[in-house]
């Protein structure tokens, strides 16, 4: 029996992942548990959880692997600072008890925190992003692109895989960065870096790409893609902040956190969108010409741009495209695991995975017990077709569902294992939803779930299932008016697709 388990920490998004003999048998986010967004500290309830779900201690793990290489990013830090000093000082000298108490000294706090004798192994960030794409991935064989903010020196790498093997051919390093340019325009817009991205590309529908000549001036696309930064506009090599005064006089003032969002800030946001996917695909028709092969996977930040995702298969050669559904920093803990199985031991791949949901459940038992506990109201249903019935009965009536089911997702994105349902046909849900639960932007779209075999009746879509809701596809034109609260401003929707083999209950609800 092999026990290997990926860890992630102390940047974002912070993850363990347990694979047993290269079955994943149990993944979950740190923030899970701790309720804190994007945690980064070290994942002990993660880790405590995958064991449990494994049912065995850590003694009886055969190895552990890390999703990076701490004293290569430690080389890059003191090599951007060392570079910029004496102003990238204060930026050094607050960055470095973090570097001295925990990310120099992996290896002894997760023996530490796990009374752990055994190896511990480390995986470069964007091989472990690679591994976490491809080796889970329904690929016997396929192209692959690792694309964020930044790993140890690499901000994207691409390759392929085959069998159990990866070959990275060439990558794009420090300080260049996709990732890192999309952050920079998140912080200018006045959202939370590594957290608000999504509402960037949100609030790109709204706007027109008016400004990508401006972008063009800042960086220099190569026709494969590669890019070249005019760091003049950029602080984040060298500062605690991300644009720079020269950004600053280029496009306006940083907008000031709850200010009014105008469409100066809408057309920022469409123009960062464009050379996004300008930057994405030339990269993609490049690898496709080195590679020559259909199936694509993609991992990294960058990979959970769903706008972009949609529209790959009409902008470049290939025609699977495939995104595990932890495409951030908390995926490559399992890409960590599945390396050190699949490629370092060389193990033939027998795991694909097939769904999303590999955290956390709750027994019957302990369910009923809290609600007695906390003199809660509640319904015991013979059977699961009463529950879906009136479910849907109470989601067309315009009630606000809040859904609780099985494990818990892998990912960022609700799938119907612990998600918020509500009636897509009435066209002041997604106001009901901003003002009464979900208390957000009014900007951000809700996303449409449709069960498997009716998808195509309703989207221009090039394959017949979305389960991780990482793609965006537009809308049939004929079907927007019916569901008025699901369909974006440019006509589009990031779907998600279920079925009875998945979900039984869910798909229950939906059909």
């Amino acid at each position: 029996m092999s026990n290997i388990l990926g860890i992630s920490c102390f940047y974002h998004d912070a993850a363990a992942c347990l694979i047993k003999d290269g079955i994943v048998v149990a993944a979950a986010e740190e923030e899970r548990f701790t309720r804190k967004k994007h945690d980064i500290s070290f994942p002990i309830n993660a880790i405590n959880y995958c064991l449990k779900e494994g049912n065995i201690t850590a003694d009886q793990l055969n190895y552990i692997g890390f999703y990076e290489k701490p004293l290569l990013k430690f080389e890059r830090m003191l090599s951007q600072h060392l570079e910029m000093f004496p102003w990238s000082f204060w930026s050094f000298f607050k960055a470095l008890p973090s570097w001295l108490n925990e990310k120099l000294r992996v290896p002894s706090i997760i023996k530490r925190r796990l009374k752990y004798k055994g190896d511990i192994l480390f995986i470069e960030h964007h091989l472990a992003h690679a591994a976490s794409a491809f080796l889970v991935s329904p690929y016997e064989e396929a192209a692959i692109l690792t694309i964020d903010g930044v790993g140890e020196w690499a901000t994207a790498s691409y390759g392929f895989g085959k069998g159990n093997e990866i070959t990275l051919l060439k990558e794009l390093r420090f300080p260049n960065s996709v990732g890192l340019l999309y952050s920079t325009v998140t912080a200018h817009l006045g959202f939370r870096v590594n957290d608000a991205e999504y509402k960037v590309m949100g609030l790109a529908a709204y706007g027109e790409p008016a400004y990508y000549e401006k972008f063009k001036k800042i960086v220099d696309v190569k026709e494969d893609g590669s890019i070249e930064f005019d760091m003049d506009y950029f602080d984040y090599h060298y500062k605690l902040t991300m644009p720079s005064k020269k950004f600053i006089e280029e496009f306006g003032p940083i907008r000031k956190k709850e200010s009014e969002i105008t469409q100066h800030h809408k057309d920022i946001a469409a123009s960062l969108q464009k050379i996004t996917e300008e930057i994405l695909f030339k990269i993609l028709n490049h690898l496709y010409k080195e590679t020559k092969i259909k199936n694509l996977c993609i991992a990294g930040g960058v990979a959970l741009n769903s706008v972009a995702n949609g529209k790959i298969t009409k902008n470049t050669p290939f025609k699977n495209v495939w995104v595990q559904p932890a495409a951030s920093d908390a995926g490559t803990s399992l890409g960590a695991a599945t390396y050190i199985h699949n490629v370092i031991f060389g193990n033939k791949r027998e795991y694909f995975m097939k769904s999303a949901y590999l955290g956390p459940s709750f027994s019957t038992e302990y369910i009923k017990n809290f609600l007695d506990k906390n003199e809660i109201k509640y319904k015991i249903f013979k059977n699961d077709l009463a529950l879906a019935k009136l479910t849907a009965k109470l989601i067309i009536e315009n009630n606000v569902v809040g859904w609780f089911q099985g494990k818990m997702e892998w990912g960022p994105r609700a799938l119907g294992a612990r998600s918020i349902l509500s009636n897509a046909t009435n066209p002041n849900m997604k106001d009901i939803l901003n003002a009464k639960v979900k208390h957000r932007e009014h900007f951000r779209p809700f996303a449409p779930v449709i069960s498997k075999e009716d998808v195509h009746e309703y989207f221009e879509i090039d394959k017949d299932e979305e389960q991780f809701m990482l793609f965006v596809y537009p809308f049939k034109e004929d079907k927007k008016k019916l569901v008025p609260s699901v369909v974006h401003v440019d006509g589009t929707g990031r779907l998600q697709t279920t079925s009875k083999e998945e979900n039984p209950l869910y798909y229950g609800v939906v059909k």
